[in-house]
């Protein structure tokens, strides 16, 4: 037992001299007294109160008919409002409106019945006076079911509007359906069709429609003067 001791002490003096060569006791006590940067605190920001209102506690109605109300304070902040895309409407959508009276939509049918006359009967005419649904929002033009099994195509196809300068506008008309769809808004709006026009189709071909066109507002003139 005394030897054994002998060795331990040995061996921790060995240990010591070798920690003080080294200079680990002086790096211990270093770290002990260092002390590690505080982080600086988050600034925390308070939403803003634009207002404070005292409300009644909601009671029960078991004991509605109690009298003096509780009231408790309600805070009201400012709404924090994230900016939207604003999309800028098309022309006709900053327009207003303007829908045809009864005697302005029969006076332009009237002056189309009468060019339709003009005409005479080698080929088939249609007269459409335009509806507030021809000429905005869907821009659909239904025709009448027998005029459309008789003269036009029993499939869909491809039937070309003229118009009276000549210039072509291919739509798609809709067999089952007994309408024009794709390429009638472009030619309502490149002709700024209005409530109450009458339109003449003149079939001059199976396919092709001669167009004319009899504003609401000049065919009502007209029939003043």
């Amino acid at each position: 037992m005394v030897k054994y001791e002998e060795l331990r002490q040995q061996r921790l003096e060995e240990n010591k001299k070798r920690m003080e060569e080294l200079n680990l006791p002086l790096l211990s006590q270093a770290l002990k007294n260092s002390t590690s940067p505080k982080p600086s605190p988050m600034k925390k920001t308070k939403p803003r109160i634009i207002g404070t209102e005292l409300v009644a506690v909601r009671r029960s109605p078991r004991v509605a008919k109690n009298p003096a109300p509780e009231y408790k304070q309600v805070i009201y902040y400012e709404r924090v409002m994230i900016p939207r895309r604003v999309t800028t409407p098309n022309k006709r959508d900053r327009l207003n409106f303007v829908y045809a009276t009864d005697d302005e939509r029969a006076a332009s049918i009237e002056k189309a019945e009468k060019l339709e006359a003009s005409l005479g009967s080698d080929y088939p005419i249609l007269v459409r006076s335009m509806l507030p649904s021809h000429v905005s929002g869907g821009f659909w033009l239904g025709l009448p079911s027998n005029f459309c099994r008789k003269n036009l195509p029993r499939r869909d196809d491809t039937i070309t509007l003229i118009d009276e300068m000549g210039e072509e506008w291919p739509t798609i008309y809709l067999a089952q359906k007994n309408g024009l769809s794709g390429g009638w808004k472009k030619f309502a709006v490149d002709h700024d069709l209005a409530d109450g026009d009458a339109i003449l189709f003149h079939l001059i071909r199976p396919t092709k429609f001669k167009v004319y066109i009899i504003r609401v507002n000049n065919a009502s003139e007209s029939e003043g003067h």
